[in-house]
């Protein structure tokens, strides 16, 4: 079978399906992505420079959809010049997020396509809007609409598309949710589990392991979507009252998701302003390698993960699968994987009171908390791993190659 993967950080959400296709001969595997794709063993990479980004002159609602046109045409061209060269897939599995999907149905309109849907905006009901303080505008609620340009032009043209959540899913129009699939990415439940003999070095030379108390946040960037200062002011509160504990904090300064800090200044620039942390025992790591973010996990007594109503990050489960008692928010991407005092705790999302409370619930109840790691292991093995997930995929990739036009039978396994 000939596959092309396309997804501008290639491999992003394709690193194991790919992977897992690649590994065997019978298949040939091509991949599109930017000029910041990474190779991956066995398949074959094309890269495209980033187009030169919207008009100045284009309406500001539009600049998005007009960005998105722009990766659209590159990656139609490098699909038409695979062709002249002889490859033409059976299969296209595409992230249309960038607008990279927007013309596949135009060069290649006999070859079923696989959308990722990740994620589809809304004005009210999901991370727009959450917060109450925000005062809604009809500036704003027009720009969100039109953020939807390109996602329902892909949506419309795919063949088939999958969903790493049922609330991802959930968010995308109703007409079209008989096309997407439940299916998560999958977690490599080998490499990231629990393991007592865990050593963590702290830039200060103390070395952290699974007997001490250790309190961790992780996110790609430091910013408000992932509750990085409602994390920090429960911090605050916890450096008060638990004078053993340790508190180790992972992620960039750079903004991923939502709005920048204001005059410049990064949002732990903003925290730090607000809460006053002891430094001896706040310790900030960064980015880290992986395996060493691994570590982190690891040790972890209590592990704090707020996030808006948004995507939901891999780093949660792959805290639920290292064994970590998750204190989440009571937000709906957590509340489908975490059950109260089941698999984690769950606080308000702006109550960092309520957020301390639940840590130190989590250090002072072992039982509790040993019950909580064991299912939340559990959970992750039985939903989220390879194992589970990445049969899934193939499936539905097969499934497509094979002419058929809609995954009911892979939506089925997924929401079991």
């Amino acid at each position: 079978m000939r596959i092309l993967f396309i997804h501008q950080n290639f491999p992003g959400q394709y690193k194991h399906v790919a992977a897992a296709f690649a590994a065997d001969k019978a298949h040939q595997v091509v991949a599109i992505g930017r000029d910041n794709a990474k190779p991956l063993a066995g398949v074959r990479l094309e890269r495209y420079a980033r187009p030169r980004g919207a008009h100045a002159g284009t309406h500001p609602f539009a600049r998005r959809y007009d960005d998105g046109v722009q990766h659209g045409e590159l990656v139609a061209r490098l699909v038409e010049k695979l062709q002249r060269e002889g490859f033409v897939p059976d299969v296209i599995a595409a992230h249309p997020g960038w607008g990279e999907a927007l013309f596949l149905k135009d060069v290649l309109p006999q070859t079923p396509l696989l959308n990722y849907c990740e994620f589809y905006y809304r004005a009210f009901g999901s991370d727009a809007h959450f917060d109450p303080s925000e005062t809604p505008t009809a500036e704003r609620v027009m720009r969100i609409r039109a953020l939807n340009a390109m996602h329902l032009l892909s949506l419309e043209a795919c063949d088939a598309g999958m969903s790493p959540t049922a609330w991802q899913r959930a968010q995308f129009p109703a007409a079209f949710h008989d096309k997407i699939a439940v299916v998560h990415d999958g977690i490599d439940t080998d490499q990231v589990a629990p393991n007592p003999d865990a050593r963590l070095a702290l830039p200060n030379g103390r070395v952290l392991t699974p007997a001490d108390e250790v309190v961790t946040y992780v996110a790609r960037n430091f910013e408000p979507h992932r509750g990085f200062l409602q994390a920090m002011r429960a911090i605050a509160i916890l450096c008060k009252r638990r004078p053993n504990a340790q508190f180790v904090i992972v992620g960039g300064d750079e903004v991923s998701y939502g709005t920048q800090p204001p005059d410049g200044q990064t949002w732990r620039e903003v925290a730090l302003k607000e809460v006053t942390l002891d430094p001896n025992r706040v310790s900030f790591l960064g980015k880290l390698a992986y395996e060493h973010y691994l570590k982190v996990l690891q040790v972890s007594s209590a592990h704090i993960y707020l996030t808006v109503p948004f995507v939901l990050s891999w780093s949660m489960i792959e805290a639920l699968a290292a064994g970590c008692v998750v204190i989440g928010s009571t937000t709906p991407p957590v509340l489908e994987a975490v059950e109260p005092g089941v698999t984690g705790l769950l606080a308000d999302f702006f109550q960092p009171e309520a957020v301390a409370a639940q840590v130190e619930r989590a250090l002072d109840d072992r039982a509790l908390a040993a019950t909580i790691r064991r299912n939340a292991r559990a959970l992750a093995l039985a939903r989220y791993s390879l194992e589970h997930c990445l049969p899934i995929q193939i499936g539905l990739i097969e499934r497509l190659a094979g002419g058929a036009a809609a995954p009911p039978r892979a939506r089925r396994r997924a929401a079991g």
